[in-house]
């Protein structure tokens, strides 16, 4: 279930930064803190 839930976060998150309403809100650190959080599932596949 945290996993379909962070797909979700992740496509809301990305859908906002394609659209600009991250950068207009100074929120574009979410962009960076969503790489985060999968780059260890890269490493591991």
């Amino acid at each position: 279930m945290a996993f379909a839930l962070f797909y979700v976060v992740a496509i809301i998150i990305l859908a906002l930064h394609f659209t600009g309403w991250l950068a207009r809100n100074n929120l574009e650190w979410l962009v960076l803190l969503l790489a985060v959080a999968v780059f260890p599932a890269v490493l591991y596949l």
